[in-house]
């Protein structure tokens, strides 16, 4: 993958941010053991996405940090790494950032995939969940609790603007969520489009293959076996 930065850019690009921002400056080798940690799994991620804006001309993944959506990919991967490492204090700082810099809520103990996708992510909410690879989100969405219990999603679940997911709900592989959708404590089964509010969902049913060309537009999905 090719970076905008170096290595050791990239962390004084990130350290020069906590400290502008909060006035605190990280520990340059716990933050590089981090970046590394964080970079690979960006990669990971990237090479798998369809999204031309995350490629060169020669399509080589590209990783920009003046891509919001990047960024936001990036900074969650890395205070995840931090969280991991046993430095909460410092992923609390590179969470918070995220949330500044990107408007996203993603905090740094939930466990978003290896492969994973945003569009305009502003406003968006995911809380301890259990995501599946190819989970894609945009602006405003939620994934939370209801009485402390919250969904699980196979792999390939899109949430279109502003849809809801809570509670009790097992979401099953190849699921669109329409705009505005919101679902509560119910399961959606595999290969489906779902629409409207619980409890007077509409669910439509398509062949597998069907939904899986749908999907082929955001990711390459032999890089997600």
């Amino acid at each position: 993958m090719l970076t905008e930065f170096t290595r050791e850019e990239f962390i004084n690009y990130v350290n020069n941010q906590l400290s502008n921002i909060f006035c605190f400056k990280a520990d340059v080798s716990k933050l590089g053991e981090y970046y590394d940690v964080a970079i690979k799994r960006t990669e990971k991620c990237f090479s798998a996405t369809q999204n031309k804006y995350y490629k060169n001309a020669d399509g080589i993944s590209h990783f920009s940090p003046f891509h919001s959506g990047q960024y936001s990919v990036f900074l969650y991967y890395l205070a995840n790494a931090a969280h991991k490492g046993g430095n909460s204090a410092l992923a609390t700082k590179i969470y918070y950032l995220n949330k500044v810099l990107n408007g996203v809520e993603w905090y740094y103990e939930i466990d978003l995939p290896d492969v994973f996708g945003v569009e305009h992510p502003v406003g968006s909410v995911l809380g301890r969940a259990k995501y599946g690879n190819g989970f894609f989100v945009y602006q405003g969405c939620t994934v939370g609790a209801n009485k402390r219990v919250y969904p699980k999603m196979g792999n390939n679940v899109l949430l279109y603007a502003n849809a809801t997911i809570l509670g009790d709900c097992n979401i099953g592989n190849n699921v669109i969520v329409s705009a505005c959708t919101y679902i509560k404590d119910e399961d959606i089964p595999d290969n489906c489009i779902v629409f409207g509010t619980s409890p007077n969902l509409v669910i439509k049913k398509y062949p597998e293959d069907v939904m899986k060309e749908k999907f082929a537009a955001f990711w390459d999905l032999e890089k997600m076996q």
